[in-house]
């Protein structure tokens, strides 16, 4: 199977610390489903995965399996720092129905492009699902360098690559590499790229501001598919308005705060954080608040 389209990544759902705000999650995913998005990406950087016990992983990847129900792929984040925890959430992952799961280098120690190729030979070997390749360096420290990418090229296991580095220069790199397979896709992360992406040969875009517009860039997709200068440039507009939501806070939790903000403004999830971080104070919520007022959330 090819992934195409939109793959939003999905924040979780909490309502405190070690608990889902199960409600706000099936509301959340129909949401996403009734805006017509291609797949759902859970237990990614969105989705605070690595803030998240072992426990709760298991629990959402269960949830969301069942809710689901086949009506989209879901691909489950395995990333962690231990290769072991990675091949356990996976094989549970297959066992609630997941599609596929999708690794990052581990990002404790930082890896070499040669013990970064054994790295994934050696968990493919185990996996039950096919593995996406996730680059995402600014949270790893390290990033699938191209020469790596074409030597996993023989790897059946590996369906694909979603790069979250902001680079249309590698992006580009990863579009050549793959040309060799034609089953493979490469998806964007940062959503101000994905016009730019598809048009240039990618298959789509695993966009968190599709959490809550998700038929902003459903549409945004299609009209760069056809390459639909007009349109294109219309729903830009709207996805620059959205990405100022992700300004209002600071540091790395920023794009996550101000969308489970948004959701719960909303009313479609809570907008509790993974510890270390908090959700927004009145002022911060406020200006989210005035900033939705100019979207169309239609």
């Amino acid at each position: 199977m090819k992934y195409e389209g939109i793959i939003p990544p999905m924040v979780t759902p909490l309502r405190d610390r070690d608990a889902l705000d199960v409600p706000g999650l099936e509301r959340l995913v129909e949401h996403m489903l009734a805006g017509g998005i291609h797949g759902l990406f859970i237990l990614g950087t969105t989705g605070e995965a690595p803030s998240l016990s072992y426990r709760l992983r298991r629990e959402l990847v269960d949830r969301v399996c069942r809710q689901v129900l086949g009506r989209v792929p879901v691909l489950v984040g395995i990333t962690d720092t231990a290769l072991v925890e990675s091949l356990a959430l996976a094989r549970h992952a297959a066992q609630a129905g997941a599609q596929a799961v999708v690794a990052a280098p581990p990002f404790y120690f930082p890896a070499g492009q040669p013990e970064l190729l054994h790295y994934v030979e050696h968990l493919t070997a185990e996996l039950p699902l096919p593995l996406f390749l996730y680059n995402m360096p600014m949270m790893t420290k390290v990033a699938f360098a191209p020469q790596t990418v074409r030597q996993l090229l023989g790897n059946a296991r590996i369906v694909g690559v979603k790069d979250s580095s902001g680079d249309l220069g590698y992006f580009e790199q990863l579009l050549a590499v793959a040309r060799e397979r034609p089953d493979w896709s490469v998806l964007v992360g940062p959503e101000h790229l994905l016009a730019d992406a598809v048009e240039r040969g990618g298959q789509g875009g695993v966009n968190g501001g599709a959490n809550l517009c998700p038929r902003l860039f459903v549409e945004l997709y299609a009209a760069a598919c056809r390459h639909d200068a007009p349109r294109i440039a219309a729903l830009r507009q709207e996805v620059f308005k959205l990405g100022q939501i992700y300004q209002v806070g600071r540091h790395a939790s920023a794009i996550i705060k101000g969308l489970k903000c948004a959701l719960s403004l909303r009313g479609i999830c809570e907008d509790v954080l993974a510890e270390p971080f908090h959700r927004f104070e009145s002022p911060e919520r406020e200006k989210v608040r005035q900033l939705l007022e100019q979207l169309d959330l239609s």
